[in-house]
């Protein structure tokens, strides 16, 4: 049984001002088919526009307000709402809100660094 408690997954803040805190990867646990993380966004931060080759992921929405890009196609995203991004598609999210933008991000087979490409 693998079990991380949300104080063990120390953050880390990204180039792009995201905190990210890695719950259950490759880097901290055996996994074999998909990853979990928190991303959290201050007020007006967004991420660097990416997309993975190989990783289909999922963000799952907690906290605050912002608006997905998906291959040029924006929404509004809220508390509960979970966001399908599909391989190989370029994406960002930007926080709209005053305060944190907090989500879960799912990436099935696990998140790599090797598997994001930036510049799109």
């Amino acid at each position: 049984m693998e079990v991380r408690a949300y104080s063990e997954a120390v953050p880390f803040i990204t180039t792009d001002g995201s905190t990210i805190r890695s719950l259950l990867d490759l880097s901290v646990a055996p996994v074999a088919n998909h990853s979990l993380a928190e991303a959290t966004l201050p007020a007006a931060g967004q991420t660097e526009r990416h997309h993975h080759k190989v990783s289909e992921e999922m963000y799952y929405l907690l906290e605050g307000q912002g608006r997905m890009e998906i291959d040029g196609v924006e929404r509004d995203v809220a508390p509960g709402d979970a966001v399908l991004i599909p391989v190989g598609t370029w994406h960002q999210i930007t926080n709209t809100g005053s305060g944190d933008l907090r989500f879960l991000c799912t990436c099935a087979p696990p998140w790599t660094a090797e598997d994001t490409y930036f510049g799109g």
